[in-house]
């Protein structure tokens, strides 16, 4: 039996594929931070997920793989109530390792839903898009939310890689975007974050 939040997982996932426009880390535009907008560091336990991967722009690819993650991990809700695991779903993530190397036609997405660390296999419930489970690592990170637009991260980015710059750190891993908000609100909600280290 699906579990009564199911239809309304899978039209989360939908909703938020659909979210993600072209432009996703571009253009730079004039825009001021907000003091809710200021950078942390902070370090973070590795997280097990279910990932599917994707190659191509963000727009066509989320719409693919998103609602396949959700609709996957969804199922797993009444498996994990009968164990006694109360597990809720969280915003689907997404990684860009080549976000910088790469046009955005030839993009690598890690789109990723955290599970619980019982879980060791996932239900296939979108044919021919496999979702896999992995172990993303984390440890340091420096995060900043971005509000409004993807097309208008430049100087939120930029903000970000300043204080990693000036905190004594350098980035140590892919460009991470967290996906907050559906894209109906009011204000587009985004963290973006990066593993770091010292330098």
């Amino acid at each position: 039996m699906r579990p009564a939040n199911y239809g309304r997982a899978v039209l989360i996932g939908i909703v938020i594929s659909s979210m993600l426009l072209p432009g996703c880390g571009g253009e730079k535009t004039e825009q001021e931070l907000t003091p809710e907008q200021e950078p942390e560091i902070l370090d973070m336990p590795a997280q097990k997920m279910a990932v599917v991967y994707t190659t191509g722009d963000p727009t066509f690819a989320g719409a693919k793989a998103v609602p396949a993650l959700y609709a996957s991990v969804s199922a797993l809700v009444p498996e994990l109530g009968e164990k006694g695991i109360d597990f809720q779903l969280q915003a689907v993530r997404a990684r860009w390792p080549d976000m910088k190397s790469a046009p955005k036609h030839q993009w690598t997405g890690m789109w990723g839903l955290p599970i619980p660390d019982v879980v060791d296999s996932l239900p296939q419930k979108t044919p021919g898009t496999e979702v896999k489970i992995e172990i993303w690592n984390y440890g340091k990170v420096a995060q900043i939310l971005h509000i409004g637009h993807y097309t208008t991260e430049g100087p939120t980015i930029e903000h970000l890689m300043d204080f990693i710059a000036r905190s004594g750190y350098e980035v140590a891993g892919s460009h991470e975007e967290i996906y907050l908000t559906a894209p109906n609100a009011e204000e587009l909600r985004t963290i973006i974050l990066y593993p770091i280290k010292k330098k």
